[in-house]
Order: C-alpha cells, then sequence, then structure tokens
C-alpha cells in the first residue's frame, strides 16, 4: 500500500540538529538530513530567502528538500538559518549581514560539510540564498551551486562573470512570472557566464508556490545531483 506524497510528507532519513560556528564567532542552529541506510551520492547546502521577508531554514522549497530527497534521491541536505534567524529549530546568533556577512555562515556550513566528509557539495540559493551563493560559493569546493529564483539585487556583474571558467557549475532556475527577474532579463544578465546551464520554468512563480512547482524545482536539483533516480515517485509505501 503507498500514499501519495504531499506537502507535509515526511520520508524516512537520519536527522540530527547541528550547531555551526562561524569564523568571527557566531553560533548558528540547522539541520543535517542523510539517507536512513547508507551512504550519500551528493550534498546539498540550502541558502535560504531573504530573513528580513519571512526567509529561514523551514522556508518550503528547503523544508521540502530535507524532508524527501534523502529518501527519494539519496541526498544529504544540510539546512540553516542565516545570523540573526529564528525558526522552530531555534535562532542563529548575529543580525542580519545584507549578504556580505554571510559569507562567514557559508564558511561555517561548508566546514561541517568537511568535518562530516559529505560528498560532491552543492549549494542550492533561493532568492537572497542566491546571492551568498554567487557572491562567495567560488571560495569553496563545490560541484556547483543551484540558483532558484535569483533576484541579482546584491550581486554585481563582476561577481557573476566570475563564475565563468570557473570550472563549477552554475544552474539558473528563473520562473516565468517571478516577481524581480524575468528569464529574458535573466539570460541577459548571466551572458557573461556561457556555460552556464539556464532553466525558464513555464507559469512559474518567486516562491514556487503549489505541490507542481515544488516537484518541478526537486527535479531540478535531482537532475544535478543524481539524475539516475529520475523521475522523483509521486508515492511512497
Amino acid at each position: 500500500m503507498s500514499e501519495p506524497i504531499r506537502s507535509t510528507t515526511v520520508l524516512p532519513a537520519v536527522r540530527t540538529d547541528i550547531e555551526l560556528r562561524t569564523p568571527d564567532g557566531l553560533t548558528l542552529v540547522g539541520e543535517l538530513s542523510v539517507p536512513e541506510h547508507h551512504a550519500p551520492i551528493a550534498t546539498l547546502v540550502c541558502l535560504h530567502p531573504l530573513p528580513t521577508a519571512g526567509g529561514y531554514m523551514d522556508s518550503h522549497i528547503i523544508r521540502k528538500a530535507a524532508a524527501r530527497l534523502p529518501a527519494l534521491a539519496d541526498i544529504a541536505v544540510l539546512r540553516f538559518n542565516f545570523r540573526g534567524v529564528s525558526s522552530p529549530r531555534g535562532t542563529s546568533e548575529g543580525s542580519f549581514g545584507h549578504g556580505d556577512d554571510e559569507r562567514f555562515d557559508l564558511d561555517a556550513a561548508m566546514a561541517a560539510v568537511a568535518e562530516r566528509g559529505l560528498p560532491d557539495p552543492w549549494l542550492l540559493g533561493w532568492s537572497f540564498g542566491t546571492e551568498v551563493a554567487l557572491k562567495h560559493g567560488l571560495e569553496h569546493p563545490i560541484v556547483g551551486a543551484i540558483l532558484l529564483s535569483p533576484p541579482l539585487h546584491r550581486t554585481t556583474p563582476d561577481e557573476v562573470a566570475a563564475w565563468a571558467g570557473s570550472g563549477k557549475r552554475l544552474v539558473v532556475v528563473v520562473p516565468e512570472l517571478d516577481d524581480y527577474l524575468r528569464p529574458p532579463e535573466a539570460l541577459e544578465r548571466f551572458a557573461s557566464v556561457p556555460e552556464r546551464e539556464f532553466v525558464a520554468v513555464e507559469g512559474g512563480k518567486h516562491l514556487w508556490v503549489g505541490e507542481n512547482q515544488t516537484v518541478r524545482v526537486l527535479t531540478e536539483i535531482v537532475a544535478r545531483l543524481n539524475p539516475a533516480v529520475l523521475p522523483l515517485p509521486t508515492e511512497w509505501p
């Protein structure tokens, strides 16, 4: 007997509350979710939307990635609250750093990945999280970065162009009906990175609300980290 996978579904995984210590002395709260019975094939480090607009580690796409991808795709998912951000997991120390001081938060997350020997790390940035990924991701030994709804409010053209020839993959996922950056303009803004992978999602919106949009986003993630398991199942025993 199988049950449909719904927005509230939490599939089996080993979930551990973690604390991250930043180079500037702050403690951040987070969670690591890994496959239940074997080692992960890849790792997703999640960078959440804008804290001043309600973004946190439980923003729905990130929460659903942690709830589903360890079981469905053998992916480890690390999610955490940026500095000064609260969620049911707790509150990270510090205050909003406008995408600049958050580089230390990313340092702490990547140190945790290295300490635990987690394989093939990718960054998943959503909205504000894409700014942190673009500005600071190249400093780290990542396979690449997946950008959901990048607004490019805080990232300079030079910071985008630095990804060209870096050897790190850049996947740009832009909703057709985005509030800030729609596909035609996004193509222009990312033209300085000719090897980027560009995905325009018909009917998509900035917040990716609804199960169809959730599945589309998770599919784009898995297509990069573990494509052999696609298509993702819609039911679970």
